[in-house]
């Protein structure tokens, strides 16, 4: 028999002389495939060679009441993978070295931030304002306040209290819930680190960012050269920095600094360029160039940033909570790290500006109740909806927030980094569910 433990596998040698007759009866009628036993004796090796325990006697410790999936065709059916991820890791013992390398991962990005002197907080997942992203909350109700609350969509808001507080590097490791769809990329709860730092700017979370991925790549492979679905992934520093701007020209030929603020040149620009699937780019919810610019960017650069890229700059339109740029008018200190096409982390040198803050949260307030008007008018209009494009619900004013900033918050940069995303690279995982342990599922019929 072969027996399997966390350190590896070894053979056990059972001859009817050295056990009792009773052992030797269990042996042959009651111990089966996925039983859990004890056993002792002395280490030996068998004719073939093969190291095994001379068992003295055994115990069974646990009896496997179901039978295991098929020894030779493993557990196949990816759904009930997702769904019983206990067999799963039985069947499929790689599956375990999936969430055991996660959890290095995650040891190394601790590692990081405190050598770094950043101190690890917690922030309330429950809150009474969705923010710090735009994206659908959970809503779920208090009985005894008599009030409605909302699953974090981000714990940005919460952490930029406390620089405000007076701590000046600040972190957390935590669960984000957000209410849409689900993809090999997206799952409706996701873990990030988020991270704050008074006194520094975007540059400064590059090249932590840069410290955090390499440093996770060396403590799980020992090298910075990783393999990804086929595509050698070098993370070798330092990594490619573009602007948004850039990066669209040289994939569109457009220079939509040309434009100005003029939408709908824009707008016409982007119905010329063609997309590798050949499907228009969706320009009706975009109500500045910036929106364009940005749609653009997601429809024909995004997929191609297969090796690390930082794409800086980001119109303001598109980034509410970011510090307005020292340069150049009309975009924001604000980059987003891909690898392999993905969105990997998001950063900016903060908004500390309590005044130009409401005003930005008021228009994006503003820009989503335009959109509700439109999917409302458009529902009616039609039978069906896209839940995707589903913005009916509402998006409220974190005024405690404002508050906050209106006691000052020094200069800083924050950042987020999805850990799921780079858990799936560290570990060639093709979908975000191979390395969620207990990803969310349609319920079975």
């Amino acid at each position: 028999m072969t027996v399997r433990d966390d350190s590896g596998t070894i053979q056990l040698y059972c001859e009817k002389d050295s056990l009792t007759e009773e052992q030797f009866e269990q042996l042959k009628t009651i111990i089966d495939i996925g039983d859990i036993i004890g056993a002792n004796g002395s280490i030996k090796k068998t004719e073939k060679g093969e190291l095994s325990v001379y068992v003295k006697n055994f115990e069974i410790l646990t009896k496997s009441l179901l039978p295991l999936p098929d020894k030779y065709h493993g557990l196949t059916d990816v759904d009930k993978r997702y769904r019983q991820r206990y067999v799963d890791m039985i069947a499929n013992p790689e599956v375990a070295d999936v969430f055991r390398t996660r959890a290095k991962a995650v040891s190394e990005i601790r590692k990081t931030m405190e050598s770094f002197g950043f101190i690890e907080v917690e922030t309330p997942v429950l809150q009474g304002a969705a923010g710090g992203a735009e994206a659908r909350p959970f809503i779920t109700h208090h009985n005894s306040l008599q009030r409605d609350l909302y699953l974090r969509i981000a714990t940005e808001l919460h952490l930029k209290r406390m620089l405000v507080g007076g701590l000046e590097k600040v972190y957390e490791i935590g669960r984000i819930f957000r209410n849409e769809g689900i993809s090999t990329r997206h799952n409706p709860e996701f873990t990030t680190i988020e991270m704050y730092e008074a006194y520094s700017d975007y540059e400064s979370m590059m090249n932590l960012a840069e410290e955090i991925v390499t440093r996770c790549a060396m403590a799980t492979h020992g090298k910075l050269r990783v393999d990804y679905q086929g595509t050698e992934i070098s993370l070798e520093r330092p990594w490619r920095r573009e602007t948004m701007h850039s990066l669209v020209k040289e994939a569109t030929g457009i220079d939509f600094n040309s434009f100005g603020e003029d939408l709908e040149s824009a707008k016409n620009a982007a119905r010329g360029i063609k997309t590798e699937s050949n499907e228009n780019i969706s320009l009706q919810a975009c109500s500045s160039v910036g929106h364009v610019l940005n749609e653009v960017f997601e429809t024909v650069v995004e997929s191609s940033l297969v090796q690390p890229t930082f794409v800086l700059d980001y119109p303001v339109e598109i980034s509410p909570l970011a510090k307005p740029h020292r340069r150049y008018a009309g975009l924001t200190e604000r980059f987003e790290l891909f690898i392999c096409g993905r969105e990997i982390g998001n950063a900016f040198s903060e908004l500390t500006d309590p005044i130009d803050q409401r005003g930005r949260f008021e228009n994006q307030i503003k820009q989503h109740n335009a959109k509700r008007a439109a999917m409302t008018k458009e529902v009616k209009s039609t039978e069906g909806k896209h839940e995707e494009d589903d913005f009916s619900y509402e998006v409220t004013l974190d005024e405690d927030f404002l508050t906050s900033l209106e006691y000052g918050m020094p200069p800083a940069s924050g950042m987020g980094l999805g850990i799921d995303r780079l858990v799936m690279l560290l570990t060639n995982s093709a979908s975000i569910r191979d390395v969620i342990a207990f990803p969310v599922l349609k319920i079975q019929q």
